[in-house]
């Protein structure tokens, strides 16, 4: 899928200059976040409670391209919002909780990297090799990563709190918030599922792609910023299918480039998905287009925690000849089709700046590369 249209250029450039934007933003903030939490936690906790904040804001600092918290600013001010440091706080809430989810997910996933550095457990599990301590070196990292996870959950729960802004969109705010963290973990709890369940179907698949993802990704962001900014009930509805859409189209990416992109690229090793026995359209596809031999290949390695290189080359041939490469680049394409059709629809009354953003976003997920 070649864009070629000036106009998806156009889009596009405008997009990443505005994410670059925001990022530097919520970057900044996010700096001048952990250095504070550093200090406090020794000062009221100790050197061992700095551990594991440490290894949290670790992770949070890595970065990403962030996303949910440029989002979270674009819902804001496309709605009209004006309260510039208010809205960073709520967007660097948003990143502080996906970088929990993402302590919790490399823990269950069994991944050793993240964004160019080690996992938060594997990182305090060498710390405990490191310093000779007494038990298990695995739980220790474990145990610590989770209770790492969850400062970084709560103490985002506490900035949400404390917006300055009015009791009644406070509230919503982390209603919205704390019931997609449900649905995220109903999401999550179905993708673990299919890793080890043999009768896996597309509409299986498809839940997960929009428990774990697009309410998460897409929709919570813009809602949040959206209220904020005091956006009625219409409005939230009118972006829930543009996000509901974009956020699968992103899903869908995010798995051909886990297994397609680079570890530079992704963040983390190309061949975790299928050492995790990860059920997506990719992997779905191939199984039910694949010859015999190839089909049976494929779903011997899915879960394969031993996977070498030879056998990962050999999932990826299968995929791309089975035409499930193909498929999954259509269903994307058909997915930002639909979330544009939908931001053409229903974006009145939203500032063109926060509609350009939208849309070049969308378009921008046909050939991320990230």
């Amino acid at each position: 899928m070649v864009m070629n249209k000036p106009a998806d250029e156009i889009a596009i450039r405008s997009f990443k200059q505005q994410l670059t934007a925001y990022k530097q933003l919520i970057d900044d903030d996010i700096t001048a976040y952990v250095k504070q939490n550093k200090k406090t936690t020794f000062q009221q906790f100790g050197a061992h409670a700095r551990l594991a904040a440490d290894a949290y804001t670790s992770i949070l600092e890595r970065g990403g391209k962030r996303i949910r918290g440029a989002l979270v600013m674009a819902g804001y001010e496309m709605s009209g919002g004006t309260d510039k440091q208010m809205i960073l706080e709520a967007a660097r809430a948003i990143e502080m909780l996906h970088a929990y989810i993402l302590i919790i997910d490399d823990i269950q996933d069994r991944s050793v990297v993240r964004r160019g550095g080690p996992t938060a457990h594997i990182m305090l599990s060498d710390y405990h090799r490191a310093h000779r301590l007494a038990d298990d070196e695995h739980h220790f990292g474990v145990s610590i990563a989770l209770n790492s996870a969850l400062l970084g959950c709560h103490d985002a729960q506490v900035t949400l709190a404390n917006l300055q802004v009015e009791p009644a969109l406070r509230e919503q705010v982390i209603k919205i918030v704390n019931e997609t963290m449900i649905i995220t973990a109903h999401g999550q709890t179905n993708d673990i599922m299919n890793e080890v369940r043999a009768d896996v179907t597309a509409e299986d698949v498809d839940r997960v792609l929009e428990w774990k993802t697009a309410h998460y990704t897409f929709l919570n962001p813009l809602h949040v910023g959206m209220v904020l900014a005091g956006a009625d009930k219409h409005a939230l509805r009118a972006i829930s299918a543009y996000a509901m859409h974009a956020g699968r189209a992103f899903q869908i990416t995010d798995d051909i480039l886990g297994i397609f992109g680079s570890e530079f690229e992704s963040g983390k090793s190309p061949m975790d998905d299928l050492r995790e026995g990860k059920r997506t359209i990719l992997t779905l596809y191939a199984i039910e287009h694949a010859k015999r031999a190839d089909k049976n290949f494929l779903i011997h390695m899915l879960g394969n925690q031993q996977l070498t290189q030879a056998e990962f080359q050999r999932c990826k041939d299968i995929i791309e000849e089975s035409g499930a490469y193909a498929f999954a680049r259509d269903q994307a394409d058909m997915h930002v089709s639909k979330a544009l059709k939908s931001l053409a629809d229903d974006s009145n009354g939203w500032s063109e700046s926060g509609v350009v953003f939208l849309r070049g976003l969308a378009e921008y997920l046909l050939v991320r590369s990230s």
